[in-house]
């Protein structure tokens, strides 16, 4: 016997449609409305805050078309627009938040009648099947559905608890890093040689056109393409497909040379081609290495060109200075860096794998507790 049929404890469970439960009602208009502090619902979130509202007890909000799985369930005034419902719900029959939860459950891009952008209509809801627990006790119904958000209630907030500790702790690994970074990379008079970018690096060049045969938004290499592309900052890195060939051999540092992305770095492994908006560094490994010179550009303030779209060129940045202590030294300081690095990686890469596991434990015990059997179950 499972926690549902401990709870129920042999009450039948009676399925109504919505439109017995709940009456939907459509939003309004919020132009021409008065600023203030309650808020303005539509289909991705609160769009604003007014002074009026069009529902002041707790409600269970569906939309109607647009991000149509976005559910929301809200207990103090709000204000919704046209793109979402609201629903006016029968509390003497079923608990709001009991509503919410199970609503949740359901499918709801399954239901969509849109042709192009996601819909839901009132008469398709008005359908859907709400299991109502012990119906002829209504106390009872009450308080079994009681119990259920309870459950949920605690479970989302044990989610919330851990994903807030885990980013925390990623936040705290950054500023741990950044901490030893800048006491690392911080030298007195003496400890360190000024030199500039264009004196200790064999090749400072600009990305190139595309190569002619590439494969675009690839993420892996394959036989036939197994160099990567590297472009200006964007999507994985700035990885924008692979080649067949490529321009750089060595291990070098990239640097996103135009747009909001501008002085964004990164070491790229040899054997490589960049493209468009990204100058590539390849240091004299007799001078710096590379990852040495990766991590002293943290600290070394790039800027573009004025005016217009911010831009670097090659001779802005040949003309950069940095300090370059001696290459056992440099060696010493990447060592550490790359263990604090590797620590704040595993929380990073970490995190949303553990929020996805905690997400899960969650939906599998909420379908649990509102999977309650139908009609022809209960006759079988």
């Amino acid at each position: 016997m499972n926690f549902l049929e401990k709870l129920l404890d042999g009450a039948a469970v009676e399925w109504l449609p919505l439109e017995v439960v709940a009456k939907i009602k459509h939003g309004k208009d919020w132009k021409g409305l008065n600023a203030g502090d309650i808020p303005v619902y539509g289909s991705g979130g609160i769009m604003g805050y007014v002074d009026r509202y069009l529902c002041n007890k707790p409600t269970v909000l569906i939309p109607r078309k647009g991000s149509i799985t976005n559910i929301f369930y809200v207990e103090t005034p709000l204000w919704n627009v046209d793109t979402i419902y609201y629903t006016e719900i029968d509390t003497l029959r079923i608990v709001p938040k009991y509503l919410y939860y199970f609503i949740k459950t359901i499918d709801l891009m399954s239901l969509d009648t849109g042709s192009g952008r996601p819909s839901l209509t009132q008469a398709i809801l008005n359908k859907i099947q709400i299991p109502i627990p012990c119906p002829d006790n209504p106390e009872k119904s009450l308080a079994i559905q009681a119990e259920i958000v309870r459950i949920l209630d605690t479970f989302t907030a044990l989610t919330a608890e851990l994903t807030a500790e885990l980013t925390a702790e990623l936040t705290d690994r950054k500023k741990q890093y950044n901490y030893y970074r800048d006491r690392l990379l911080t030298f007195e008079k003496g400890e360190a040689e000024w030199k500039t970018l264009g004196e200790i690096c064999s090749s400072i060049s600009a990305g190139g056109d595309l190569p002619k045969n590439f494969a675009k938004g690839q993420v892996d290499p394959t036989d036939e393409f197994p160099y990567p592309i590297y472009a200006n900052a964007t999507g994985d890195n700035g990885l924008y497909g692979f080649t067949d060939g490529y321009k750089i051999e060595s291990d070098a540092v990239t640097i996103s040379a135009r747009g909001a992305k501008i002085g964004y770095h990164a070491v790229r492994e040899g054997k490589f081609t960049p493209i468009i908006r990204l100058i590539t560094l390849v240091s004299n490994k007799n001078v710096v290495l590379t990852k040495y010179l990766n991590c002293i550009l943290d600290m070394t303030p790039i800027g573009g060109t004025d005016g217009g779209i911010p831009q670097l060129t090659v001779p802005t940045v040949k003309k950069i200075s940095i300090p370059l202590p001696p290459l056992a030294e440099q060696a010493r300081i990447v060592a550490i860096l790359d263990k604090f690095d590797a620590l704040t990686n595993s929380i990073r890469e970490g995190l949303p794998r553990e929020i996805a596991l905690r997400q899960k434990q969650y939906e599998y015990y909420r379908d649990l507790l509102l999977t309650f059997p139908k009609p022809e179950e209960v006759e079988a």
